[in-house]
């Protein structure tokens, strides 16, 4: 290994493995390196970006020699947009690679003592998965390599794409997007294209003004679409005839939607959004039971994947008519939906108002009754009054956001004290540090990690606890 002062370059650093985070791990003096992009086997040339006592981040600057296992990424995009980082890898290997991933959060992390380990479930789709992408305007795209070499720098191409990784301001444009099928790329690019000839102004990021700010669109496996297009100004001309124009070129789009989004930041759960044609709602089925999806509903990306998810929490609560199961995290009730027609009743709990209104919609489209859905912020809502009225469960289903529970609502499920708790988390390293917080009352009985995400590092994992010995509420 040879150092290159001048830009602190390191030649033939051998990457060793994958860890946090997808990044690839190298050993540096014993220091570990983490480099990005990189695959087990690789012997490469890697430029330093950071150094601190006990790690340090570098990038791959050359690669001496390639790993036995890379291959070649189906998209042109690949390493720069921050997505599906992954494409290089097998997706035998990604699948190894996740499932080592919950195994170190559990044992490194949450230091838990756990049960039967089963194979993580690979997605039936891997290219054409999401039922839902979200892009973004920029009156100043940012330029590739290819394009500096070519002198593009004093007009930076207008850009609808994805941000690049940590840097808010800049935006790749996407000739095309995998993930999502067709029309996605071609409502994109015929959106951009209007926005363009009608010399609509792209969102300045730093500055926050522009026309055009923000596209989301959502399908279902129908092949129907939502599209919701944000405005960043209030000039309800132009607004009429983007939407019109979108909504006469695509019969696949069902429903359109707009809203003005004229705050700091790009969230819309906050702003009111405005129907403008079509139906109010995406209606998606699983197996016998239909959701309604709304331009604010949470719904799993990977909707073929959801099915199967649901089914082994179904599996692992192994319900004979007489429970009462709390979903907490509810979000539309999907997870609740499934599991009422096996138990006695079901209370969900979810943060989101428009959430809560779905999950009570599609208890109402499905003729289910014996459910009910609160809205409120768990660590305030799950108390023990919650559990005076709605009775004691029998069974607890979690699924929170990546940052895992407050410790509030941990204690009050130790209090609880349901029989089995089913974890199931976007995040093994919070779900670790959660079960880590509960191992003296459950025991971890079964671990089964999904993949959700192909191509990407992400994992989804359900973890199933049965209780050792209860607390008195």
């Amino acid at each position: 290994m040879k150092k290159n002062k001048k830009r602190e370059i390191l030649t033939g650093i051998c990457i060793e493995d994958i860890g946090a985070e997808g990044k690839a791990v190298a050993r540096v003096n014993n220091v570990v390196l983490f480099v990005p992009y990189g695959i087990p086997g690789d012997v490469c040339d890697v430029e330093m970006i950071k150094k601190r006592k006990q790690y340090m981040e570098g990038r791959i600057v050359a690669l001496a020699t390639p790993s036995p296992l890379r291959i070649s990424p189906a998209c042109e995009h690949f390493g720069l947009c921050g997505g599906c980082r992954w494409q290089h890898l097998p997706y035998s290997e990604q699948l190894r690679y996740k499932q080592k991933q919950v195994k170190d959060a559990f044992e490194h992390i949450g230091k838990l003592d756990t049960g039967h380990w089963n194979n993580i479930l690979p997605s039936e789709k891997i290219w054409a998965y999401r039922n839902k992408l979200e892009f973004t305007f920029s009156d100043a795209g940012w330029l590739t390599r290819e394009e500096i070499e070519n002198g593009n720098t004093v007009h930076p191409p207008q850009a609808l794409g994805f941000h690049i990784p940590e840097k808010f301001d800049k935006v790749l444009d996407i000739r095309k997007c995998h993930l999502q099928p067709e029309p996605s790329n071609h409502i994109r690019l015929a959106l951009k294209e209007y926005a363009l000839k009608n010399n609509l102004t792209f969102f300045n990021l730093r500055e926050k003004r522009g026309m055009m700010r923000n596209l989301i669109l959502r399908n279902n496996l129908k092949g129907e679409f939502m599209v919701i297009v944000i405005f960043g100004e209030n000039k309800q001309d132009i607004i009429n005839k983007t939407l019109k124009h979108l909504r006469d070129t695509f019969p696949e789009i069902c429903s359109l939607y707009y809203a003005i989004n004229t705050k700091v930041n790009d969230a819309i759960y906050d702003l009111p959004i405005v129907h403008y044609s079509g139906a109010t709602h995406l209606m998606e089925t699983m197996e016998d039971l239909s959701f309604r999806i709304g331009p604010k509903s949470f719904y799993q990306t990977n909707s073929l994947q959801a099915l199967r998810l649901y089914n082994k929490i179904k599996e692992m609560a192994q319900l004979q008519g007489h429970e009462t199961v709390y979903d907490l995290y509810t979000g539309t009730g999907t997870i609740a939906l499934f599991l009422a027609r096996h138990c006695r009743q079901v209370a969900g709990i979810e943060s989101v108002p428009e959430a809560v209104e779905d999950a009570r919609a599609n208890a109402a489209i499905n003729q289910i009754e014996n459910v009910v859905f609160v809205a409120g912020d768990m660590k305030d809502t799950l108390t023990p009054e919650f559990v005076a009225k709605h009775g004691k469960p029998h069974v607890v289903c979690i699924d929170p956001p990546r940052a895992g529970m407050h410790e509030k609502v941990i204690r009050t499920i130790q209090l609880m004290s349901p029989e089995k708790i089913i974890y199931v988390s976007c995040n093994p390293a919070t779900q670790a540090r959660d079960l880590n917080l509960l191992q003296d009352m459950y025991r971890i009985e079964t671990i089964q990690p999904v993949d959700m995400f192909p191509h990407t590092a992400h994992v989804e994992n359900i973890a199933m606890a049965v209780l050792k010995k209860p607390l008195c509420l």
